[in-house]
């Protein structure tokens, strides 16, 4: 597993993330974006962040653009969390997807999300081979997410 992680700028974090975060609590879903609530591995308290759900052949994909990141840690140690939206609030478990198995999800997610986090996946785009996929796969966890209904 890779350590990269490529932290957002000041105004992804300070304007875009909380505009994105804003709209998405009061029931707004931006391009599929959800706010993903994960507790925390130590802390056991709630953490948010706003994300895009991306959906794959009726499966339904969390994919971390910017590499193991908090909520990353915290999904994996959790193995589940919530997806808001407004006041509607889904509950999930999640299974990581294998490096393997990514490429034609990144190709997916790159596809629909290329302009908003293309800078974070090292100039591999939807129309890259599946070995550029590949060589990039561990550097973005994917989770698919299942819930009860």
């Amino acid at each position: 597993m890779s350590a990269y992680v490529k932290k957002p700028g000041w105004f992804t974090v300070h304007v875009l993330n909380r505009l994105v975060a804003w709209l998405t609590h009061r029931g707004l879903s931006v391009r599929g974006s959800r706010v993903l609530a994960v507790r925390g591995r130590s802390s056991g308290q709630w953490r948010t962040t706003p994300v895009n759900l991306l959906t794959v052949d009726g499966e339904r994909y969390l994919v971390a653009p910017r590499g193991h990141v908090q909520w990353t840690h915290n999904m994996r140690a959790a193995g589940g969390g919530e997806l808001r939206l407004g006041r509607d609030v889904e509950v999930f478990t999640a299974a990581e997807v294998a490096d393997d198995d990514k490429p034609p999800l990144l190709r997916a997610y790159l596809a629909r999300w290329k302009a908003e986090v293309g800078a974070f996946f090292h100039g591999v785009g939807p129309d890259s081979s599946d070995d550029e996929l590949r060589r990039i796969a561990p550097d973005h966890p994917v989770f698919r997410i299942t819930t009860g209904s």
